[in-house]
């Protein structure tokens, strides 16, 4: 198995071969994002990112230094403890989707835990999740069907290992979430009832009608703020890692959140960080998420020197309900799309074109039941080829009843504005929907930043390869933040903390300085800014893609920020300066670049990344797409931690 060969700044740098698993041989890299002459060779996907990282991490310069460390003297926190901006805790957790509350609730037991959640805790793409959660809970289904399901949607990217371990612990982490009072729907034989979705080939969804989500959501939360080990901090966004070199070591001890109530910037020092802080939809202009879903996760811990991949198989849901073509439209503007849940086709929907024409049928032998990536290029073909904003999505030959029992919250929905779903189509459109890649883990949630895991839509475990199978997500996020735990605890209990620890960084500032109006003119440019780059990775980083829209995106986008950027700091902003809107900013910049870079090093189609350029699947192509922490592309403020000074 070959190493990683990167190339930047004139010379050859070598990465490690994170690869396992078929046709894991090595993996693709992205041009000067490198790791800094590291060199291991003949690592597995899941051990290559513990033992590579334990044995030879690679060295960075990054403050504060690391004696002071070393003299760390154990604190108790039985209790949490705070001075006011600075807490101490055993765990942080940030996010409070499925993937942060069910490993709040299992750490818990073994010390303090401080979930933080830059909202409400329950606004999380979990709550947004309509269609269910897979898992072979029938007899007629097997593991290996379910594995073989999600290797195939995945477009045999996807990660043996991780895939066995996932559909085979699924069954168990359902079980937990009943015994915690989820309450799923059954059939009349008083079992489960289970739905298929497109890609499976059995029944095997488990669901809350068509509110699937919520009903996780409210069974995590109820358990949370019953527990009285954690304390939720609603409202605080999270602004960087704090991350510490120890000598080729990177470790991560908490992170700097902002309180967007008071203002406030809020330090929470820990022994342990779990990063489940969701997806980053908000990057293109129309998404199924919602607003939080600003790649805050992936940004930081790109920041903070971990590694990142897969980052170019971004999912578009291809149906999400298109506001055009309802009877009554919707008097403002949505925060995110309404998503038409996957279960709709699954149970017998047809899509047509605006001619009542049905088309799938034209594009693939599974027609509607097709992986989502086929059904979102089907769509987006039609709508080109006809000049038209939006198909139809059509279950009216249901019968009544059986439509409002599945999806009520449909109904409801579409009937506010003027649309019966039981006699009339569905106006559906693809939008951004889910992140496939993201921070690299192994098969413990682990990564290569010492006491940081992570968990949910913001890893990148292997699961999904080049395309996720419908409702394997909350599934993924339910298996890996249960998996996360005793490695957790363990790392928590050989931790020590040091109550002058908040010290070692910088702090963020609040830029009251600047006064209301300077406010207002930074916050309005950002606004448009933000427009501008999602209007940019749609046209350029959007379903169908090629070299020279991809090109262009990355000048687009690097013009746009350098542009941005400047306007800040010409008008009174400071490097360690932090206000809601600005950080949210950085951070779809970051992920931005990440997406484009990866998608121009893959040079094929597969999966969810489509080119005009590589329209086929080349077997030599079929690897990982990685990128590595590297000082070069730490040049501008949204790629650099707040508490590092900038490298011109």
């Amino acid at each position: 198995m070959a190493a990683i060969i990167a190339y930047a700044g004139g010379h050859l740098q070598h990465g490690v071969n994170f690869g396992r698993g078929q046709g894991y041989k090595q993996a693709v890299w992205v041009p000067c994002v490198t790791f800094n002459g590291c060199l291991q060779r003949g690592l597995s996907w899941s051990c290559g990112v513990s033992k590579f990282l334990q044995i030879h991490r690679c060295n960075f310069s990054q403050s504060p230094a690391t004696e002071n460390w070393k003299s760390f003297r154990t604190v108790t926190t039985s209790a949490y403890l705070r001075d006011g901006s600075t807490k101490y805790f055993d765990f942080a957790v940030i996010g409070s989707g499925v993937a942060g509350l069910r490993y709040a609730l299992e750490v818990a037991k073994q010390g303090t835990v401080a979930v933080i959640t830059k909202a409400e805790p329950h606004e999380s793409n979990t709550n947004y999740a309509q269609g269910g959660v897979s898992a072979v809970l029938c007899p007629s289904d097997s593991v290996e069907s379910h594995m073989q399901d999600t290797i195939v949607a995945g477009a045999y990217l996807c990660d043996e290992e991780t895939v066995k371990v996932v559909c085979t612990e699924g069954p168990d982490r359902i079980r937990e979430l009943i015994a915690m009072g989820a309450s799923f729907d059954h059939g009349e034989d008083g079992n489960l009832h289970l739905a298929r979705e497109g890609g499976h080939s059995h029944h095997r969804i488990v669901h809350a009608a068509d509110m699937t989500g919520r009903e996780i959501e409210r069974a995590l939360l109820e358990a949370v703020v019953n527990d009285p080990n954690i304390a939720v901090f609603k409202h605080h966004f999270a602004i960087d890692l704090l991350t510490y070199q120890d000598g080729p070591d990177t470790v991560c001890h908490g992170v700097d959140a902002l309180n967007t109530e008071t203002q406030e910037v809020i330090r929470f020092i820990s022994k342990v960080t779990l990063l489940a802080s969701g997806g980053a939809g908000h990057i293109y202009p129309s998404t199924t998420n919602p607003p939080v879903a600003t790649g805050d996760g992936m940004a930081m811990a790109h920041r903070a020197q971990a590694v990142i991949s897969n980052m170019e198989f971004v999912q578009f849901h291809p149906t999400a309900l298109a506001d055009e073509g309802l009877p009554i439209k919707p008097k403002k503007t949505r925060e995110n799309a309404f998503l038409i849940t996957e279960a709709v086709r699954g149970d017998g929907g047809i899509l047509y074109n605006l001619s009542m024409e049905r088309f799938m049928p034209l594009y693939d032998e599974r027609a509607e039941l097709a992986p989502r990536d086929v059904v979102a290029r089907s769509i987006d073909d039609q709508l080109k080829k006809r000049n038209e904003k939006y198909v139809l999505l059509d279950i009216s030959h249901k019968p009544r009843e059986k439509i409002l029992s599945h999806f009520p919250n449909i109904a409801i929905e579409c009937l506010q504005h003027g649309l019966d779903i039981t006699r009339q189509p569905i106006p559906v459109v693809p939008a951004a929907h889910y992140m496939c890649g993201g921070v690299r883990t192994g098969l413990q949630g682990e990564t290569n930043v010492r006491g940081l895991y992570v968990a949910g839509e913001v890893a990148c475990t292997g699961l999904h390869g080049a395309n996720r199978l419908a409702s394997n997500s909350l599934l993924e996020a339910l298996v890996f933040a249960r998996r996360a735990v005793q490695p957790s605890i363990d790392h928590m209990k050989s931790s020590n903390l040091d109550l002058s620890a908040s010290n070692f960084w910088t702090r963020p500032d609040v830029p009251k300085s600047l006064g209301t109006d300077v406010m207002h003119k930074i916050l309005r440019t950002t606004k448009e800014v933000r427009k501008e780059l999602q209007s940019v990775m749609w046209k350029y980083v959007g379903i169908v893609r090629s070299t020279t829209r991809l090109q262009a995106a990355e000048q687009k986008i690097g013009e746009l920020e350098a542009k941005w950027e400047t306007y800040l700091f010409e008008h009174g902003w400071q490097q360690t300066m932090v206000a809601l809107e600005a950080c949210e900013m950085r951070n779809l910049f970051c992920c931005a670049k990440l997406v484009a870079s990866s998608a121009l090093a893959r040079h094929e189609s597969r999966g969810l990344h489509y080119t005009i350029d590589f329209p086929n699947l080349e077997e030599s192509m079929r690897l990982p797409t990685v990128i590595f922490p590297s000082s070069h592309m730490m040049s501008t403020w949204s790629s650099r931690q707040l508490h590092q000074q900038p490298m011109y």
